[in-house]
């Protein structure tokens, strides 16, 4: 593995020396996947001097790797004739995405300024909402006709192969109006005679995806066909492109990315996740105080339930110092319980038709660690305090408060995902507040019930 922080050092060395023939070399000389690290650990200056002594296609490469925000930055400050060449060395895919974080008249101002063909593809995915096929999906295919041989099929991706920005995975089979008829795998293609028509070999029940299709689902396909690459059509079942493995990589990356913020309470719906790490201040502050005003305000149910028990902390302050220790535990399991859950539906493993069966058994799994748990506070209570009845009324509110809360926590995003909304919602700070509202209710009802009145 490389030491990023030497080769930056040794970078920013050769620099220093102005040997920019050695600097082009040594640049030139990295993948792109690790160009990508190092340039994120040059300052913007720096990492504007490197780029422009990067080969086109290495610099094609290697903006394919960097995070949006230093794409933007990276073309904005070179000359716009040789960003448009850049531009025509990535996958039309990628240069859609690149485009698409840009301000529209400047992007429109690179696609006026790439070939025709290259920037009417683009503009046709451009079109598209970016988290669905359409938007995906790199138009670029190789099709063929059904009654070619298998000798004609190889010569056909020799020429194209070379003419165009091609990823071979599939020759996909369409007729005269481009209808999507079969698919062929190259291993078919080199294993078959070479006189055999392409309509023998090909499979025709396909699975293919629609340009509407959305992320989510995209995702799910993949993972249960295990497809290099999957062809996107529209409506009248026309090939429109196809998506491949690695771009769904990024898709996964993604949504547990959002699901991670979503699970914490930080919205990624209007600010960018670039601009929640190291972006404007002010769009941070925004996209993590909406949820803490709703955590805040039910908070405030949770102060107004140990006020009204207030004449229990009165009578027998000792209960208080126990609050933090059931808040803690409950909304540790119920996090545990939600985690699973949405985890579960986000893979398949899990569905509506079994939220019954996962309900029980989550609730029996916390039932059996609210009892542990309960009857080790006991005892730690009654040695502690030497108060028995108190060490009883703890470790009961301990075990309802983690069974409870397990229930609450397999329950939601089952209510959630069957009203068509992101279960990952449900593991923010809403349902530990919720959480912890109804286990200080118990355990002052309990206290209020029991303790109060026997001392």
């Amino acid at each position: 593995m490389l030491n990023i922080s030497n080769i930056v050092d040794r970078i920013r060395e050769i620099m220093e020396d102005e040997t920019l023939d050695q600097l082009k070399d040594e640049l030139n000389s990295y993948h792109e996947a690790d160009l990508a690290d190092i340039f994120q650990e040059l300052k913007p200056e720096e990492r504007l001097q490197c780029f422009k002594l990067l080969d086109l296609e290495k610099a094609a490469d290697l903006i394919e790797y960097l995070p949006a925000q230093i794409q933007v930055e990276l073309l904005g400050e070179i000359d716009e004739d040789i960003a448009s060449r850049i531009l025509t060395k990535m996958p039309h895919d990628a240069a859609a995405d690149v485009l698409g974080d840009m301000e529209d008249d400047e992007s429109e101002t690179y696609l006026d300024k790439l070939p025709h063909k290259f920037s009417e593809e683009v503009r046709e995915l451009l079109t598209y909402n970016e988290d669905t096929a359409g938007g995906i999906m790199n138009p670029i295919v190789l099709t063929v006709n059904s009654d070619m041989s298998v000798q004609d099929v190889l010569n056909h991706i020799r020429i194209k192969a070379e003419q165009d920005n091609m990823e071979l995975y599939y020759v996909y089979v369409v007729d005269k109006q481009n209808h999507l008829l079969g698919v062929v795998s190259l291993r078919k293609l080199l294993t078959s005679p070479i006189n055999q028509k392409v309509e023998d070999i090909m499979i025709s029940d396909i699975v293919k995806l629609h340009v509407d299709d959305y992320s989510d689902y995209i995702i799910d396909e993949f993972m249960k066909y295990q497809y290099n690459a999957l062809p996107v059509v529209d409506l009248y079942n026309r090939l429109k492109g196809m998506i491949t493995w690695d771009d769904v990589h990024d898709l996964f990356e993604e949504e547990t990315t959002e699901e991670i913020y979503q699970s914490s309470g930080i919205s990624t719906e209007v600010v960018d996740e670039d601009e929640i790490i190291s972006g404007n201040i002010f769009n941070a502050i925004r996209a993590r105080t909406p949820w803490l005003f709703i955590t805040l305000l039910g908070e405030f149910v949770a102060v107004n339930v140990a006020h009204y028990f207030d004449h229990t902390l009165e009578a027998l302050p000792i209960v208080a110092i126990f609050m933090p220790l059931l808040a803690g535990l409950g909304g540790n399991i119920g996090t545990q319980s939600i985690t699973l859950m949405v985890r579960g539906l986000s893979t398949g493993q899990i569905t509506l038709s079994s939220a019954f069966h996962h309900m029980m058994r989550e609730m029996f799994v916390g039932f059996c660690i609210g009892g542990f748990f309960g009857l080790l506070v006991t005892l730690v209570t009654w040695g502690w305090q030497h108060n028995v009845e108190l060490g009883v009324i703890v470790g009961v509110a301990m075990a309802i408060n983690m069974t409870m809360a397990t229930v609450i926590g397999t329950f939601t995003p089952f209510a959630l995902k069957s009203i068509k909304v992101d279960p990952a919602v449900a593991s923010g700070p809403v349902i530990a507040t919720t959480i912890d509202v109804l286990g200080l209710a118990i355990y002052f009802s309990l206290v209020s019930t029991f303790l109060v009145k026997v001392l």
